[in-house]
Formats: C-alpha cells, structure tokens, sequence
C-alpha cells in the first residue's frame, strides 16, 4: 500500500515531446494519465509488486492552474516546486504513509525523508506507457 508522490515538472520534462511548447498541456495530460494508475497493483521500481493507494502530484508554475481528476491529489506549489514536495513528502512521511517519490533531482532527493523510496521519471512513463495494471 504505497502513496505516490510525483514531481510532475521533473516527470514531464524527462521525455522531450514539445511540452516546452505548452507546459500547463503537458501537465494536464500526465495528471490524466496518472489517475489510471490509482487504485492499481503495479510493477514497482525494484520489480516486485507495488500497490498504489493513492497520487500525490506537485505541479508549478504556469502548470498551477491546470484541472486534475479526481483521483489524484494535485498540490499547486505557489513558490518553489522542490520546496512544496520536500514539504508534501514529510508530511505524508510523518503520517506513516509508505511513500514512493517520482524525481529525478537528485538535490530535492537529498531533502526527502529517510523513509521515503524514490525512483526516477523513467519508470513512471514506463508504468504509464504500459497502460496496464500487474
């Protein structure tokens, strides 16, 4: 039973598509693609069975302002995106949650919680494109 945490600038930014063209767009449509991923049994990072509970998605600047379903819980950082998530993690941390941090900043991993695991973008779009659940 695992919370999601994911660094949606870093993830949408790790697959050069044209999202620089239209951020808040590219934001839009991974948050989509993320609420396929609630509730689901997946392969997780270290290949073994990985059961989502929930999503947790910071988003930033322009992106800000975008519409998120329903299953997934958008955090709109009004500063710093690193800063919203390094907050957002300890605090799910601090709640015991099992948490699974998606970045591949590796000084916004230096701020997350000892007990936070993190993984990079790439198995996340992996997950993504597989479109399938475990």
């Amino acid at each position: 039973m695992t919370v999601v945490l994911v660094d949606v600038a870093n993830a949408v930014g790790a697959r050069p598509d044209g999202w620089w063209r239209d951020r808040a767009g590219a934001t839009s449509r991974l948050l989509d693609r993320l609420a396929g991923l609630s509730a689901r049994e997946l392969d997780g990072p270290d290949g073994l069975p990985l059961a989502v509970t929930a999503l947790v998605a910071v988003v930033e600047g322009r992106a800000r302002d975008v519409d998120a379903p329903n299953s997934v819980r958008v955090v709109r950082a009004t500063g710093s995106g690193d800063d919203a998530l390094a907050a957002t993690a300890a605090e799910l941390a601090d709640d015991g949650q099992d948490l699974l941090v998606v970045t591949a900043d590796r000084g916004l991993r230096d701020r997350l919680p000892a007990s936070a695991r993190v993984t990079g973008p790439g198995w996340l779009l992996a997950a993504l494109d597989a479109g399938t659940p475990r």
